[in-house]
């Protein structure tokens, strides 16, 4: 038989605590100046909130209803061969102003000949444009932008992306064409169908 090499046992061995172990009192005391200089560094907004906001419900929604109209929203129209205004009016028994932004028509523009008849109807005079005032055409953060600053309209998208961005957003109701009419969801007034 070989000779058996003598190794220390594991219990045996004196443990020595490291100069940078958590739980020297030095190391501790650093530790809670560290915590005490992030919290003072950390500074906490709150996005104020509208004034016209009663909880969730929106006192600034009141007719003529200013409505913001989306690509998706009028292609889909175009689809189910609905007019524009006098289906709005069905929808929410008020007078209507459908609003289309600058994004919107140059979104309607790069999808090329097969929008055209919605480019036409975008382009028609009756509606009201806004001008955008910031780079770039992409239409669904134009609206989530105009929204957020001004919640006296109402969205009007068949985008599921955009719901969902505009449902986080207190106080503003969707529209949307579903079954050969538009729907209305989030809006206190609505009557019910």
């Amino acid at each position: 038989m070989g000779i058996q090499k003598r190794t220390r046992k594991f219990a045996q061995v004196k443990r020595l605590i490291g100069k940078r172990d958590s739980r020297l009192k030095q190391n501790q005391d650093k530790g809670e100046m560290e915590a005490r200089k992030k919290r003072a560094e950390l500074v906490r907004e709150i996005p104020q909130v509208s004034s016209s906001l009663f909880f969730q419900y929106n006192t600034a929604l009141v007719p003529p209803y200013s409505i913001l109209i989306d690509t998706n929203f009028l292609s889909h129209t175009v689809q189910r061969k609905l007019e524009l205004l006098p289906t709005m009016m069905d929808c929410l028994y008020a007078k209507c102003t459908p609003i289309i932004t600058d994004c919107c028509i140059a979104e309607l523009e790069k999808l090329g000949r097969r929008y055209r008849i919605a480019l036409r109807i975008a382009r028609d005079e009756r509606w009201e444009r806004l001008r955008c005032d910031h780079k770039g055409v992409y239409a669904d953060d134009c609206i989530v932008d105009r929204v957020m600053k001004h919640k006296i309209y109402i969205v009007a998208t068949n985008d599921r992306d955009l719901k969902r961005r505009i449902r986080k957003i207190p106080g503003v109701p969707i529209m949307s064409v579903a079954r050969g009419k538009y729907v209305i969801e989030r809006l206190p007034d609505a009557p019910e169908k």
